[in-house]
């Protein structure tokens, strides 16, 4: 189902959308206080996100739609449309970003095995560069770890992701 949606939802787009490169950049500003502040991981972990976001956010292809959020739970089914995306949190940025929500998504199964699985078949069955989904999902699960109450379930599929290489 997803693999079929995110396509339609890729349209080319920039302003009024915030960019990516923006959110990265803003990522970047507040994890390294975050973790210190806490120190709820390994180090190493915060550092290859860090550096992750760092090589991705110049690099970017074609900037197009897409979803910060997406998971099971924001795809209803509809009348309209089979399928509708809700709370979408859009930016601007490359089409390997629009995986890591789906990869990080708890309700499709929580594991290494589920998690790379996911990393694995939507790069695949999208035709995307698995390296650049990988390190965006690795990038923006620690940054949201951080979000209010802390996220350990971010931290395990960004340390899934990283060993996954």
């Amino acid at each position: 189902m997803l693999t079929a949606l995110l396509p339609r939802l890729w349209k080319t787009v920039g302003a009024p959308f915030r960019t990516l490169s923006e959110e990265a950049e803003w990522w970047l500003s507040y994890m390294p206080q975050e973790w210190e502040r806490t120190r709820p991981f390994d180090a190493d972990l915060l550092d290859a996100a860090m550096g992750a976001l760092e090589e991705l956010v110049g690099t970017q292809g074609e900037q197009v739609l897409v979803h910060q959020d997406l998971h099971a739970h924001n795809v209803l089914a509809a009348e309209r449309e089979p399928w509708l995306v809700i709370d979408p949190k859009p930016l601007s940025g490359e089409r390997e970003f629009g995986l890591a929500s789906i990869i990080r998504s708890v309700e499709l199964g929580h594991g290494e095995r589920e998690v790379v699985g996911r990393l694995d078949r939507l790069t695949a069955a999208l035709g995307l560069d698995r390296e650049r989904g990988r390190g965006w999902a690795i990038g923006q699960a620690i940054a949201w770890s951080f979000g209010g109450e802390f996220q350990s379930r971010h931290v395990d599929v960004a340390r899934w992701l990283l060993e996954a290489a």
